[in-house]
């Protein structure tokens, strides 16, 4: 992955640790997951957060096409 996307995903993350639990952002069907897009480059990155101690965890990393990114972050939270 370029540098630049990584730096992009980098800033994101850091504000959704003010507000991790964003609504509009919610997965459907992957529990406690929310995705962060990057509209531009088409990368997507799923993450999970774990309220016990505010860990955000990225699950998966892709690019949004034929939702492969949602199934593999799908396929690693079973």
């Amino acid at each position: 992955m370029d540098k630049a996307i990584q730096q992009q995903f980098a800033k994101k993350l850091k504000k959704c640790c003010e507000n991790p639990h964003i609504p509009s952002a919610k997965l459907r069907g992957i529990k406690d997951c929310y995705k962060i897009k990057l509209r531009a480059s088409g990368f997507r990155l799923v993450y999970q957060v774990i309220d016990a101690q505010l860990i955000i965890a990225v699950v998966a990393v892709g690019k949004r096409e034929r939702s492969d990114v949602y199934n593999l972050a799908s396929e690693r939270m079973r």
